[in-house]
């Protein structure tokens, strides 16, 4: 399980928002945290990003693995996912990087990454799934950006 340790610390940068694929991305500054937890087996992740419309937002996402070492992150967004908190799981992958994804509603997904493999650079990314009967004619199944966030050190 990958820990985040050296992701450790304040991070500041950019995030892209869009809520529908055709929208264009609105850019604002953002900000994260990452912390250690419970003696090194949980990673914290505080983030801060801006909605176009609703202002000033932010998020938590908590980090852990299952007893296989598969990542399992507990997610609440002052916009996005809330007001309860949302659990996703995925599969064991490459150190300093998670990929989780959950399910919400009737066959909607949520995908979320994070990336620290640079250890100057911090990719924060969440993608949202349409179930496959609500997708136009002629447009992608495949799932869709809604934030994009590229931090550096603080």
């Amino acid at each position: 399980m990958t820990t985040f340790s050296n992701a450790a610390g304040s991070w500041t940068g950019t995030n892209g928002f869009r809520l529908m694929p055709d929208d264009a991305m609105a850019e604002f500054p953002s900000t994260a945290t990452v912390t250690s937890a419970a003696g090194g087996h949980l990673t914290a992740v505080a983030y801060g990003w801006r909605h176009p419309e609703d202002g000033p937002q932010e998020g938590l996402l908590t980090i852990g693995s299952t007893g296989d070492g598969s990542p399992v992150v507990l997610w609440g967004d002052s916009w996005h996912q809330q007001p309860a908190a949302m659990t996703l799981t995925g599969q064991p992958g490459a150190d300093e990087t998670v990929v989780v994804e959950g399910n919400y509603g009737e066959g909607w997904r949520w995908l979320i990454g994070l990336d620290a493999t640079d250890p100057e650079q911090l990719r924060l990314w969440m993608k949202n799934a349409v179930p496959g009967d609500l997708v136009p004619e002629g447009k992608s199944s495949e799932p869709y950006p809604v934030m994009e966030m590229t931090l550096r050190r603080a």
